[in-house]
C-alpha cells in the first residue's frame, strides 16, 4: 500500500502537465486568429483533454488519500 502514494502523486503531476497543456493550447488558438467557427471546432478538442486531464489528476489524488488512509 506504500506503493499507491508515489503512484498516486505521479498520476496527479501527469494529471498537471496536461492542463496546463490545455490552457496553452487555448491562448494559442485564439492568437491563431481562426473564423469562430474553426476556433469552435478546436476548443471542444481541447475540452475533451482538459476532462482527461482533470480525471487523470483526481485518480492520482484518490490513490494518494487511499495510500494514506491504509498506510
Amino acid at each position: 500500500m506504500a506503493l499507491l502514494i508515489p503512484l498516486g502523486t505521479g498520476l496527479t503531476l501527469i494529471g498537471l502537465v496536461i492542463l496546463i497543456g490545455s490552457m496553452v493550447a487555448v491562448a494559442r488558438a485564439r492568437r491563431a486568429g481562426l473564423s469562430e467557427e474553426a476556433l469552435r471546432a478546436k476548443l471542444q478538442r481541447i475540452v475533451a483533454i482538459n476532462f482527461a486531464g482533470l480525471a487523470v489528476s483526481a485518480l492520482g489524488l484518490m490513490m494518494v488519500v487511499i495510500g494514506m488512509a491504509l498506510g
